[in-house]
């Protein structure tokens, strides 16, 4: 089949509407090429779709519509489109919603051309107003870099005439900017740090395997502190030397803004950015150099895998453990895993880099399908911290507060020192409940089956799954007794305020992601705290990831066992990544760290592990318990929740599907449920959740898709199947 389709030839066109077919038109004139975008129309609209191959037929032709127009960017490569077909196969996801994933760049049909855009001017305006100060603000939170009028005015909540009229009195300079530059080149020799001989060795191995164009795939364990980043950043700059591509996943916008730092002294310029973080104009320019091949490296969130390389040659997944790499609404996937499949496709090499890998890496590492490198020491003269527990059984810890006195004691020895602690609790707000002291009721969320959370510095309540809120009460919902709701349980929030009791004179540093309204104010928090701007740090996982605070030399953990409760399969598991990532920001430079745990279970399998450092003893126990139960890695299994506002539709609908098994038992799959789902109610429909388990090599997906193709779901019902599940709520 010829790749170019000729005037009037039958082209079919994959659109990102929610169609469950290609289409057939016309190729306009002057042809078309499969992979090209093209604008099509679809009824009264006009809507972006990729040629995928030659027309079905079949239609009466003189109703077959012609292409509107071919869009002036590079082809959807073959290497891509087998990437989106091969991941939606997998997920089982609908093919246009894995091309709108491809192409989330506003202005596609846009023709380059010149626009204006503003930036800081070198006056201050005589009359400053609260809408003229927004404006202002969000140029100076975004370090001055230049917007469009648009763009300036929605970040500000301000009309279009309030930018204008700042411009006009020189506090913001307008000015005539091209769409879409390439981004400046980078480097590959600009700077490179001196290796130790272990990181070197590791750096070798990488290079020569991004040289050689075939797919490999590598975990690099490295414990915290010692030079991940500079040895898988040489295996970026050997891509750029051979002329590839390269992109790096980060799990969280938090860690972009110091990481893009070390990417600019590393390769001498800014690469492309990547996430909900960065402007629409950004966004574009960003998804059509690296079509063109003018963006050399992508910084990026897990949707950063679709975008649409020329030739991208290594894949770097950071932190690769990390549960934010599964996306958990819309289009369901792991990008570790869709990161894999894409380096097998392209022919490039994929890097999974973590101080805590998960055991799905661990396990294919076990069975040959990763090779592994492995760097067992810290970078420099800084050393691991030494681990020990506090056995709370043994503590005598006053009511409603968290601290216990040998911890208390151990901050109070660092902050003589002008030494920072860190005091970690994986919970954000205040108070996890709020309960009437009089009745005993606990103020839940009106739309879904979940206690609200307090949060006092907003002074309101808040539902962590839907996100509803509503102010604090001083009445009781329920029996409208005043005066009498209390908080119970901590937040970190309620840690603070403990923490600035117990330490009056200490400057105290919170750091929770839903504390800062910009990944600019959060990246100038953390850098205050790196340069000894605070002496107890307060924070959530957030803190776990990445960062480096050279003066940090305790690091205590308020409640170790929080993340062991409940019956999540990987319960285990992101307990002991958690606690070893947290206990690794201690002692990063020339001070020797230490970590303590407060628990109630000292003698639990996994405290153990952590506190003796055995991680091979640890996965290795892990993997057979898993084993014996069949589960991942070490088995498959898909998630089903059914959701709808009416309860008794989708109980009816799962004892449907459970009494029509037979495609299911054609291939050895079980299923368990239908059953309430953890969290039975979320924006006020009631979900029911099924679980289907089967051996490692069995072709579920097919399966699944005959067993549900039996029924036919109500346009009240949500049904969300997810391969692979990470979470069970």
């Amino acid at each position: 089949m010829s790749d170019f389709f000729s005037q009037d030839e039958l082209v079919s066109v994959l659109t990102t509407q929610p169609l469950d077919r290609l289409l057939d038109y016309r190729a306009p004139e002057g042809g078309c090429a499969i992979g090209a975008f093209v604008e099509v129309p679809l009824g009264p609209r006009k809507v972006i779709g990729v040629v995928w191959g030659k027309g079905q037929g079949g239609f009466d032709p003189s109703k077959i519509r012609a292409v509107n127009a071919v869009l002036d960017v590079p082809p959807l490569r073959e290497e891509m489109r087998i990437f989106l077909e091969r991941a939606a196969s997998y997920t089982l996801t609908p093919l246009h919603a894995m091309l709108r994933l491809a192409t989330r760049a506003p202005g596609l049909t846009e023709t380059p051309s010149a626009r204006k855009i503003y930036a800081l001017g070198h006056t201050r305006p005589q009359k400053m107003t609260d809408a003229r100060r927004r404006v202002l603000n969000v140029l100076e939170e975004h370090g001055g870099l230049p917007f469009t009028l648009g763009e300036l005015a929605d970040l500000a909540g301000v009309g279009a005439s309030v930018v204008k009229g700042l411009a006009k009195v020189g506090a913001l300079e307008e000015r005539e900017a091209p769409r879409d530059q390439p981004f400046p080149l980078l480097d590959p020799d600009y700077f490179q740090k001196e290796l130790s001989s272990e990181q070197r060795e590791a750096a070798d191995v990488l290079c020569a395997q991004v040289r050689s164009d075939d797919y490999h795939g590598t975990l690099l364990k490295g414990v915290t502190g010692s030079g991940k980043t500079e040895v898988y950043l040489e295996a970026v700059a050997e891509a750029l030397r051979v002329g590839r591509q390269a992109l790096v996943l980060l799990p969280e916008i938090a860690l972009s803004a110091e990481f893009i730092k070390r990417i600019e002294a590393r390769f001498g310029a800014l690469p492309a950015e990547w996430h909900s973080g960065v402007t629409m104009t950004e966004r574009r320019r960003c998804w059509k150099m690296v079509a063109t091949g003018d963006a050399q490296i992508v910084v990026g969130a897990r949707s950063a895998l679709f975008l649409p390389f020329r030739d991208l040659g290594v894949i770097i997944v950071d932190e690769e453990h990390d549960s934010s790499y599964k996306q958990e609404d819309g289009v369901l996937y792991n990008a570790r895993d869709m990161a894999v499949l894409r380096a097998s496709i392209l022919g490039g090499e994929v890097v999974l880099a973590s101080a805590t890998p998960s055991l799905e890496s661990w396990a294919n590492v076990e069975a040959g399908k990763y090779g592994k490198l492995v760097l067992a020491n810290r970078y420099g003269p800084a050393v691991m911290p030494q681990m020990s527990a506090i056995d709370m059984r043994g503590e005598d810890v006053p009511t409603g507060t968290w601290i216990s006195p040998s911890l208390r004691q151990m901050v109070s020895d660092r902050l003589s020192k002008g030494e920072q602690a860190l005091l970690f609790l994986n919970r954000r707000g205040y108070a996890p409940v709020t309960i009437c002291r009089a009745c005993g009721h606990q103020i839940a969320c009106d739309h879904c089956d979940a206690r609200m959370v307090e949060h006092r510095f907003l002074k309101r309540l808040m539902c962590h799954q839907c996100g509803e809120t509503k102010p604090l009460p001083n009445v009781c919902p329920s029996c409208e007794v005043e005066g009498r709701l209390a908080p119970v349980g901590p937040g970190v929030e309620r840690l603070a305020e403990e923490a600035a009791a117990a330490f009056p004179d200490a400057r105290i540093a919170l750091l929770s992601s839903d504390r800062f309204a910009s990944a600019r104010a959060l990246k100038e928090h953390i850098q205050a705290i790196a340069a000894g701007e605070a002496d107890v740090i307060i924070g959530t996982q957030l803190v776990a990831k990445g960062h480096n605070f050279p003066l940090l030399t305790l690091v205590g953990v308020i409640d170790a066992d929080l993340g062991l409760q409940g019956s999540d399969l990987r319960a285990a598991e992101r307990t002991f990544q958690l606690m070893r990532q947290v206990a690794g920001r201690a002692g990063r430079a020339d001070i020797p760290g230490e970590a303590v745990l407060q628990t109630f279970q000292p003698e639990h399998p996994v405290m153990r592990a952590i506190l003796s450092g055995d991680e091979d003893g640890f996965w290795s126990a892990e993997a057979a318990q898993r084993r014996t139960a069949g589960v991942p890695p070490y088995g498959r299994m898909v998630g089903i929740i059914l959701s709808s506002p009416d309860i008794q539709e989708v109980f009816d609908l799962g004892g449907l599907l459970a009494r029509n098994q037979a495609p299911l038992h054609a291939v050895g799959a079980q299923l368990f449920g239908p059953a309430p789902a953890p969290i039975a109610r979320i924006r006020g429909r009631h979900r029911v959740r099924m679980l289907v388990k089967a051996d490692k090599g069995t072709p579920l997906q097919t399966a699944i898709l005959k067993w549900v193709g039996q029924v036919r779901i109500p346009n009240s019902v949500r049904m969300t199947i997810d391969i692979d599940p990470q979470s069970f709520h």
